[in-house]
């Protein structure tokens, strides 16, 4: 089992792999620690103005040079909803609220077996401005999309460019 962790966090002995709560687990024999791998969980915002969709081209590794909308990972005992107003903030300088809950997504396939969950969000001040980990952020209608990024972005945009075309 590769989790990356070897040592316990508790006592420091060597972790051994043991069938616990029906999976293979990291678990200690000195102190009995189970070491639960758990996802990683991110927040995006969704932000639409005048039939335009806000996107951040990604400055980093996964999918670097591919748009995205503004999110990232959820802190440890963040709210995933000012995680998404954060990120949006760190990445794009637009202050935003959110407005309401899009979707919640589950790619077992990928690194870190990632949760996404996905807020629309509004604009209430800031300047745009590529920030931290975007290399450049920029509005975009439903005829000229960039090459995008995650399976969150694409399901997200092809949603939101079914229902452009049926307005």
């Amino acid at each position: 089992m590769t989790t990356g962790i070897n040592f316990c966090v508790r006592c420091g002995q060597p972790l051994q792999d043991r069938a616990m709560f029906g999976k293979i687990r990291r678990t200690c024999p000195g102190c009995g620690y189970i070491h639960f791998q758990d996802p990683k969980v991110a927040a995006i915002a969704f932000i639409v103005d005048a039939n335009r969709v806000l996107l951040v081209k990604r400055a980093e590794n996964p999918e670097k040079g591919k748009w995205s909308l503004p999110g990232g990972f959820v802190d440890a005992g963040e709210d995933p909803r000012q995680a998404a107003i954060r990120e949006a903030f760190e990445e794009t300088g637009l202050q935003v609220e959110i407005t309401h809950l899009l979707e919640v997504f589950f790619h077992p396939a990928s690194n870190g077996n990632p949760i996404v969950i996905a807020f629309s969000a509004q604009i209430i001040g800031g300047a745009l401005c590529a920030a931290d980990d975007a290399e450049e952020v920029a509005w975009f209608t439903a005829e000229t999309l960039p090459e995008l990024a995650f399976d969150s972005t694409h399901a997200l945009i092809n949603h939101w460019r079914t229902s452009q075309s049926s307005e």
